[in-house]
């Protein structure tokens, strides 16, 4: 039976603008345009209170960024910058300076999705995704950790989807998340939106014209695509590139594709090849999306109450005082305290965690099982770009992998306050 509309009840509204910057705008390294990328919204109002969800296809967003995104949010659509889930998809094809048009782009998509607000329902359903994989591999040949594929390593499956349905059940708008790196294309030096926005781009060709289909980055601080020999290959070229004139790379990796012979004509294979491997991981996440969607969601809600509350925290910080990409210990002196802003927005009985870092997956885990809510989540690389490099959960922080040698955080001080400080908001933001 198709929800009858009611005073009060729910409404969503969503919105697609696209980002793509012109030829005359890319920032180096980049040399062109692989795909078109996009900003996307969801806006969502329960009668009283407006919340905005929006993703962007872009590595990530700084906290100057989402500043002035919030108060121009809430100034010209009176949504609370506590009400704001702002993140990036993080595709490493994306840089995380798009020019001055990308934040009125951004408050652009907002405010198409408020415009178009209709009643609504919103089901929630969870199902399994199996393309990636831990990256943080104990490499027992050389007795030393390095970025690898690691099947045994903890790796969350999990995808969960939100789907907003106009009342005759047509859907306006599919919100999934799920803990992948976009950096498939990462050496490709154009610009594009790797798994995350491939994924979006075939949900809504399969939904319709008119879906907006939103990718949100779980805790995929140690999770690289499950397909990732390409990218492994042109690595090694480059860095025997590099050892050919003097120079040593191996263990300090420059970003993008310097170093590589597009002439050569193994390097162009590998790099076609990057394309086509995103592409087809981006379309299997959607396929499952889709499965979610038609089979395993749940009943539809017509009266969801929209709350939200977001609290800096501060943690124990320190800096290296030596390079070194992976291998061997770092040496580090104390430092500041690190800031990180966590938040929660919470639809009725789905609790939206999120984080302004990159978090390792066990983290999000710890979540869930410590969480009385139905569905907790955690998105990260949201609401800006905390200085702390990765947040490493409490069983990686000795592992001397990049992204925990990289991190400006004390190890193993970090989980139990994300996890703490998120069922400490959920809480705060529970119905009466």
């Amino acid at each position: 039976m198709t929800p009858a509309a009611r005073p009060g009840g729910l409404r969503v509204g969503a919105a697609v603008v696209d980002v793509t910057p012109a030829d005359t705008e890319l920032p180096a390294p980049f040399v062109g345009i692989d795909d078109p990328i996009a900003a996307r919204a969801i806006v969502v109002d329960d009668g009283s209170a407006r919340a905005a969800l929006v993703a962007v296809d872009i590595v990530g967003l700084g906290s100057e960024v989402w500043a002035e995104v919030a108060d121009r949010i809430a100034t010209e659509h009176g949504i609370a910058a506590d009400r704001l889930v702002l993140s990036a998809t993080h595709t490493h094809s994306v840089p995380s300076s798009l020019g001055p048009r990308l934040v009125g782009s951004i408050v652009d998509a907002v405010g198409r999705a408020a415009a178009a607000v209709q009643p609504a329902t919103l089901s929630v359903g969870l199902g399994d995704c199996h393309i990636n994989v831990n990256r943080t591999l104990f490499d027992t040949a050389v007795g030393q950790w390095r970025e690898g594929r690691d099947d045994q390593g903890p790796s969350d499956k999990t995808l969960a989807v939100l789907v907003f349905r106009a009342l005759d059940e047509r859907p306006i708008a599919v919100w999934f998340q799920y803990a992948v790196h976009g950096v498939v294309t990462g050496l490709r030096d154009l610009i594009g939106p790797d798994i995350p926005g491939f994924a979006s781009a075939h949900v809504e060709a399969a939904l319709g014209p008119e879906v907006v289909a939103m990718f949100s980055s779980g805790c995929a601080g140690d999770q690289n695509p499950i397909v990732y020999r390409q990218t492994v290959e042109l690595r090694a070229r480059r860095v025997a590139e590099h050892a050919a004139r003097g120079i040593d790379i191996s263990n300090d990796m420059p970003p993008g594709g310097v170093g590589l012979d597009r002439d050569d004509p193994v390097v162009a294979r590998l790099l076609d090849e990057q394309r086509r491997v995103a592409q087809a991981l981006g379309v299997v996440l959607a396929e499952d999306v889709l499965t979610v969607v038609a089979e395993r969601c749940d009943r539809p809600r017509t009266a969801v109450r929209v709350t939200g509350a977001q609290r800096v925290v501060e943690l124990p910080g320190r800096r290296r005082t030596d390079r070194g990409r992976a291998g061997r210990p770092g040496e580090y002196v104390d430092a500041d305290p690190v800031p990180l802003r966590i938040g929660v927005l919470r639809l009725g009985d789905v609790v939206l965690g999120w984080v302004d870092a990159e978090v390792f997956t066990e983290i999000g885990q710890r979540l869930r099982r410590e969480s009385p809510a139905r569905y907790t989540l955690l998105s990260t690389l949201t609401n800006g770009w905390a200085p702390s490099g990765y947040v490493a959960s409490n069983t990686a922080a000795g592992f001397h992998t990049f992204e925990v040698l990289a991190s400006s955080l004390q190890p193993g001080r970090a989980e139990a306050a994300i996890v703490a400080t998120v069922l400490d908001l959920a809480a705060e933001t529970a119905a009466d």
